[in-house]
């Protein structure tokens, strides 16, 4: 469910990710359903690692996967845009791709459409002229997210395994 037109959109919080976000992350991540099209929830220590990381795309490329926080500064997920990983064997190597992901309680209530709003806003800003998301084909949220923001599907794809398929949609940043 996305926010309708005549919801105002909550307000959201971005911060570059902390040492202490990582064990925020663990604990709002650590469900089947927000890890449904992600392999499952994951441990800490993937957490630490992936924050570390995060700050070192903020400080090198100037974005990276944000933290994102409520209306009262709490931890609700994270947003953002990376280098697709060069180590993958498929997928959009060298595109950026943005991202978001809530958990369950904030589900529903706007932020994942406002988070994506100002990653498009943050990353235009820091000369980035094209973005992609990968969303698996039955994420229907992220999907609409994506729809909404004006994203253009590219690609319908199998992903790795063989069994389900995924998209690549794509925005031009530059000149709009």
């Amino acid at each position: 469910m996305t926010t309708s037109p005549t919801r105002p959109l909550p307000a959201v919080q971005l911060r570059v990710p902390t040492d202490e976000d990582a064990r925020a992350w663990h604990r709002v991540f650590d469900d089947p359903e927000v890890m449904e099209f992600l392999g499952g929830p994951a441990e800490l220590s993937l957490y630490e690692e992936f924050t570390a990381r995060q700050r070192m795309h903020d400080a090198q490329l100037g974005h990276c996967l944000w933290t994102l926080l409520d209306t009262d500064g709490a931890v609700i997920g994270f947003t953002g845009a990376q280098p697709w990983p060069r180590e993958k064997e498929w997928g959009p190597v060298g595109e950026i791709e943005i991202g978001w992901r809530l958990g369950r309680a904030a589900w529903g209530k706007g932020y994942a459409y406002a988070a994506a709003l100002a990653t498009v806003e943050r990353v235009r800003a820091v000369g980035v002229p094209h973005v992609v998301a990968m969303i698996s084909d039955e994420n229907q949220r992220s999907i609409a997210v994506a729809e909404r923001l004006g994203m253009t599907l590219a690609e319908r794809f199998l992903l790795p395994g063989g069994v389900r398929h995924g998209r690549r949609y794509e925005l031009t940043l530059s000149g709009s």
